[in-house]
């Protein structure tokens, strides 16, 4: 097999859309005539090893949504899937935050006669997080107690973070009474998860900022959760990061060489809260600690810190920082977004000065966006609802060069946007625009960006 025919098929070409296709056409799936040349030439595994292969090729390459067709081929093919392929398939479903497909591949390795260990349940229990359904997270737990299965320092932590996920302080407080019970200390990632559960908690509660930075104090003199030798080996294995594992704001940052300082892990989370919270005050607060313990910002730090700023309205400290920063360091294309972005709060003519500026040095300096920070922009751009749209525009004609299509939200909005000025009907720019929108609209209808992370028991 040629490895990366993986890829193959990555663009829905598995051959369980042939399958479906011809169940369409009133065929039934299992029943398929199929020759043996067409099925060799359709074919892209044929034993589990190879299965295992095109299923981690798939996580790797985070198209999660492809899994439960691989799985399906694989069934098809009257191949029988293994502990290994479990643990691939449902570590792809918690990177892509799909809580219903990570149940039912659990359901899946129970009928083929396999208990769940205690790193597929953390995995799962991360993946509760994740969707914000701290209720299946609970339910997992008792779960694993009533098969039996020995809770590790690792499954304590995911557990209080997919908690916090959803600001259930009284319950976060009960892990950690649970694991010094154990006779296990905290580290910086449960110190990490009670800053975010007070940030989660509804209402907020006026003690918020007072409990976030007693928490940074706090973990000053953290200890590492006691574990056994091979605790994350597995972690290790299926390339998943502490941070990703429970859930921290950093996590998609942590295998980007100097995004991060790892020992800086719980002034991330705090700060990460202060611009979720719009806490100026707090934030400055945790710059002077950062300072006096003699680090340096890393871009995360700078990168929130600029947020922060923006959404509590001062632009001036936003830009100081920001110039400050990347004056003397290298400056990824995030932190020029974060600032572009921020400053078009409200759409000041200030703001959209500054926005425009900063993209501006942002290609000069040949940094480019991708689809994500394209259609983030555009939708914030878009709703400027005077001057002279130039930002937006800027924005538009940065992807067009580039050939991205921004998601249908941003295309409506700067469309409408464009009609609600003077421009003719047949304005080359207003009917590019419209002719994309309606190829967005036929692709995806009405239902669109709907995402699987719908909540379920997990039993």
């Amino acid at each position: 097999m040629g490895l990366l025919k993986s890829s193959l098929l990555l663009q829905g070409q598995l051959r369980h859309a042939t399958v479906a296709a011809a169940a369409a056409a009133g065929v039934g799936r299992r029943g398929v005539a199929t020759s043996t040349e067409e099925y060799m030439r359709r074919n892209y595994a044929n034993n589990v090893s190879e299965y295992n292969t095109v299923i981690g090729s798939l996580v790797q390459q985070r198209r999660p949504y492809l899994l439960r067709d691989a799985y399906d081929d694989m069934l098809l093919d009257g191949v029988q899937p293994v502990r290994d392929t479990f643990h691939n398939l449902i570590v792809g479903t918690m990177k892509g935050s799909r809580l219903q497909d990570a149940f039912y591949f659990r359901d899946q390795m129970r009928e083929m006669g396999l208990q769940p260990d205690v790193n597929l349940y953390n995995f799962l229990i991360s993946t509760c997080g994740k969707c914000k359904n701290s209720d299946a997270a609970i339910l997992l737990l008792e779960e694993m107690k009533a098969h039996g299965v020995k809770l590790k320092g690792e499954t304590y932590i995911c557990l209080l973070n997919a908690l916090a996920a959803t600001g259930r302080t009284d319950q976060v407080y009960a892990v950690v009474r649970d694991m010094t019970a154990a006779g296990l200390g905290l580290n910086k990632y449960c110190y990490a998860g009670l800053i975010t559960a007070f940030k989660n908690k509804t209402p907020a509660s006026e003690d918020t900022m007072a409990k976030i930075l007693e928490f940074v104090q706090q973990s000053k003199g953290w200890q590492y959760v006691e574990r056994i030798g091979n605790d994350s080996a597995e972690n290790i294995m299926m390339n998943v990061s502490e941070e990703e594992l429970y859930n921290m704001p950093t996590a998609e940052y942590a295998n980007r060489r100097g995004f991060i300082f790892k020992q800086l892990t719980i002034y991330h989370v705090a700060i990460h809260a202060c611009a979720d919270l719009q806490s100026k005050e707090t934030l400055e607060t945790l710059l002077e600690m950062i300072t006096k313990e003699g680090f340096t910002y890393d871009p995360f730090v700078v990168m929130h810190a600029v947020r922060c700023y923006l959404r509590c309205g001062d632009i001036d400290s936003a830009v100081k920082m920001f110039e400050e920063f990347s004056s003397s360091k290298p400056t990824p294309a995030e932190l020029y977004v974060t600032l572009a972005e921020g400053a078009m709060i409200g759409h000041t003519p200030r703001g959209m000065q500054v926005a425009q500026e900063t993209l501006e040095k942002m290609t000069s300096r040949n940094f480019f966006l991708n689809p994500k920070m394209g259609t983030d922009l555009l939708l914030a751009a878009s709703g400027e609802k005077t001057g002279g749209y130039t930002t937006a525009n800027y924005v538009w004609d940065l992807l067009q060069t580039r050939n991205i299509v921004p998601a249908l939200p941003a295309v409506e909005a700067y469309h409408r946007g464009l009609k609600e000025r003077e421009i003719p009907s047949d304005d080359p720019r207003l009917l590019n625009v419209a002719r994309v929108l309606d190829n967005l609209q036929l692709r995806f209808g009405p239902r669109r960006f709907t995402q699987n992370t719908q909540t379920q028991s997990p039993n």
